[in-house]
């Protein structure tokens, strides 16, 4: 009996395809199985082609070209179907590609020989003696793997979390006991991470030459997957590196090119306790997860990368604070928002001044970009400069302003820029401490005020002049304001985005914060760890503000307070407010100084009270004098029976007087309210000038019906 008989006695039919030619040779079984006329023939690649299933059409040459680069047996199961496009049965193919040597071949071109044979639709649950399923969704259960698979390692952001991904990627019947992720360096090989393996199993892979006599070496340096599965083929192939294999007791092993842009990266390892044979369905699964772990491996080394310069860049702008200021202490905090490179354009400094004080610096670009970071770096040097050589706060914000309004300039005519960008501006506070004194000498560019937080806990937004932020105008004016710390007393310098992330406006996120500064506090570093976490911590997320749609921000803290505090319950509580008479709109800035100096005073009629009085003061100094008003707000005693005790200071030497305004009189009441309202007031002539005063005596019983 001939050997097509015996072939075609157990329905298997014979194919020879010709690439070179484009044609494919028939015998009659295979001919029947592709649903041709049952007789030998030579037919189109086309014609056969159409026999087939698009999706396993795709599969099989894939499956071919792999047997073709490595030489070794093409495997699949292909579904035929009619002109209608009905499946009509499902057949196994099995061949062997052979390279033409005749002269006029291409150095490419090849036959595939192989068989065709029926199989019959398995039982769900049935697997082969590979271990692969063979249901009848197979397939489906393999492409929900790689999705899976390919899902998981697209979100790991590290190269940890892409190590520990591929350790727990349980593949559809024939999942590894231990995986080897190798790396190439130069002409080394050194091991990435592994899974499966005991403490010190790796020492021997750690670091060998690539022209080693080991199956990852060489898929480095060819390029090729390496599927060995057995011990004899382990053996027969790499005899020196072998005894180090044996000792883990593998059945099987797989080593595959981890290939990232047209480079081989490293290499794969999957090694099995059981035998497995590398059909060419487990070679397509293995393959495709050699592909998405070597994209992950790369896009996790792009973004640790980035998070390196993000943190080189930080550390070489976020300046230490420097050396200790005598009688105070200092903490500060950055962090970047959450996107990009983690940079941004907020920063702070601290400057030793060449007259032994000392600089506090603040600001932020515009924008979260590497230019802001660059203007940001290059605006701080330039802050330094100035402050270096002995200017004082107004004249170093106006040179820096000019600076930055000539930098983005500069920016905008660099050649070969497709787009015109606008120029960018830098808000900025700038403070000169005179750690004897306690006083700080503010200047402010469109910055938010500063915090002061009196000894007894007191939290209260000091307003201060200011002007435009840096850069908008080269010739601007900063005019500067004196806070004095008295002993005990902290002030609170930040950036807004430590008030507006989290979808808050200036208003609503200082009442979130202000809780978070009134809790005392004896360390400033755990005051500013707990102004952070108030915007980024767990209890952020029930504190949202009114603006949703806002984007977050780079924050940036500077904490410093003087020490030598006396006791708290002795300590006074104390503000201080000049009101020029060029700018009446500041006596609302005293009106809610004296309120929130009160925040916390019993009777809320007597704030009323206080509040009206202190505009009455205010008013009249500006009306009737030509000088300005400076107001001392001062909170002493203990909590229950304080006093409250406001002076409003002028340079006139003319008394007030009092009179008695008729019912359409529209000024004279001064006097008689504060007669009214006060539980104590008076006039004090002064050497030059004077100073009108009131007092409010808090009680317990106070507000109490």
């Amino acid at each position: 009996m001939r050997t097509e008989e015996v072939l075609a006695a157990i329905a298997t039919g014979l194919w020879r395809w010709d690439n070179a030619a484009g044609t494919v040779t028939l015998d009659a079984e295979a001919a029947r199985l592709l649903g041709l006329p049952p007789e030998p023939g030579s037919y189109r690649e086309s014609a056969v082609r159409s026999r087939f299933h698009p999706v396993d059409w795709n599969e099989i040459y894939g499956v071919v070209n792999l047997a073709v680069a490595e030489g070794s047996l093409a495997e699949a199961r292909l579904r035929i179907v009619d002109e209608r496009g009905q499946v009509l049965r499902t057949v196994r193919s099995r061949s062997k590609p052979v390279f033409r040597t005749d002269e006029d071949a291409d150095s490419e071109a090849y036959v595939l020989y192989g068989t065709l044979q029926e199989v019959a639709e398995p039982q769900p649950g049935a697997t082969d003696a590979a271990h692969t399923p063979i249901t009848g969704d197979w397939r489906r259960s393999r492409e929900a793997f790689l999705l899976d698979a390919g899902r998981a390692l697209a979100e790991a952001r590290s190269t940890a979390e892409v190590l520990r991904v591929a350790g727990s990627l349980s593949m559809p019947g024939f999942s590894p006991d231990g995986l080897a992720v190798f790396g190439s360096a130069g002409e080394r090989l050194t091991i990435i991470g592994h899974h499966g393996h005991s403490m010190g199993d790796e020492e021997p892979f750690t670091d060998m030459p690539l022209d080693t006599d080991y199956p990852a070496a060489e898929v480095v340096r060819t390029g090729r997957a390496i599927y060995l599965p057995s011990p004899e083929e382990y053996r027969r192939r790499y005899p020196a590196t072998w005894p180090l294999a044996r000792r883990f007791g593998r059945q099987s092993w797989a080593f595959l090119p981890l290939v990232s842009s047209g480079r081989t990266m490293g290499a794969w390892m999957a090694g099995f306790q059981h035998p497995v044979g590398f059909s060419p369905d487990e070679r397509a699964v293995l393959s495709t997860v050699a592909r998405m772990l070597a994209q992950a491996l790369a896009r996790a080394g792009v973004a640790e990368t980035e998070r390196e310069l993000s943190l080189g860049l930080q550390r070489s702008m976020m300046p230490t604070l420097g050396p200790e200021i005598p009688g105070m202490t200092v903490a500060a905090r950055y962090v970047p928002t959450g996107g990009g490179l983690q940079v941004g354009g907020d920063w702070y400094d601290m400057i030793p001044l060449p007259n032994g004080r000392i600089a506090l610096v603040i600001g932020d670009v515009q924008g979260h970009d590497v230019r802001a970071a660059g203007l940001m770096g290059q605006l701080r040097i330039a802050l330094r400069a100035y402050a270096s050589e002995g200017h004082r706060p107004d004249a170093v914000l106006a040179r820096a302003s000019r600076f930055l309004s000539g930098l983005t300039d500069a920016y905008e005519s660099v050649e070969g820029d497709t787009e015109p960008s606008a120029p960018r501006f830098a808000t900025c506070l700038y403070a000169e401490v005179d750690p004897e004194a306690g006083t700080l000498d503010i200047a402010r560019a469109g910055h938010p005020d500063p915090v002061v937080i009196s000894a007894d806990g007191t939290a209260v937004i000091r307003q201060t002049a200011g002007g435009l932020p840096l850069g908008i105008e080269t010739d601007s004016d900063y005019p500067t304001t004196r806070v004095v710390l008295e002993p005990g007393e902290t002030i609170m310098l930040c950036t807004d985005g430590l008030i507006e992330t989290g979808g808050h406006d200036m208003a609503t996120g200082w009442t979130r914060l202000r809780p978070v500064l009134e809790k005392p506090v004896e360390d400033l570093e755990q005051l500013a760890d707990a102004l952070v976490q108030a915007v980024h911590g767990p209890t952020s997320h029930y504190t949202t503000g009114p603006l949703a749609d806002r984007r977050e921000d780079d924050i940036a803290v500077l904490v410093l307070r003087r020490e030598s505090a006396p006791a708290p319950e002795a300590a006074p509580r104390r503000s201080v407010l000049t009101i020029a008479q060029a700018e009446p709109e500041r006596i609302s800035v005293g009106r809610q100084l004296v309120r929130e100096l009160l925040h916390d005073w019993s009777d809320p009629e007597q704030v009323d009270s206080a509040v009206l009085m202190v505009s009455e003061m205010a008013t009249n100094v500006l009306v009737h004098t030509d000088g300005d008003a400076l107001m001392v707000a001062e909170i002493s005693g203990e909590q229950g029976r304080r006093r409250l005790r406001v002076e409003v200071a002028d340079a006139s030497d003319e008394l007030p007087h009092k009179r008695r305004p008729g019912e359409m009189a529209s000024s004279g009441r001064g006097l008689v309210l504060m007669e009214m309202l006060a539980d104590a007031w008076g006039v004090d002539p002064r050497g030059e000038g004077k100073s009108i005063w009131f007092e409010l005596y808090e009680s317990d019983e106070a507000g109490v019906s």
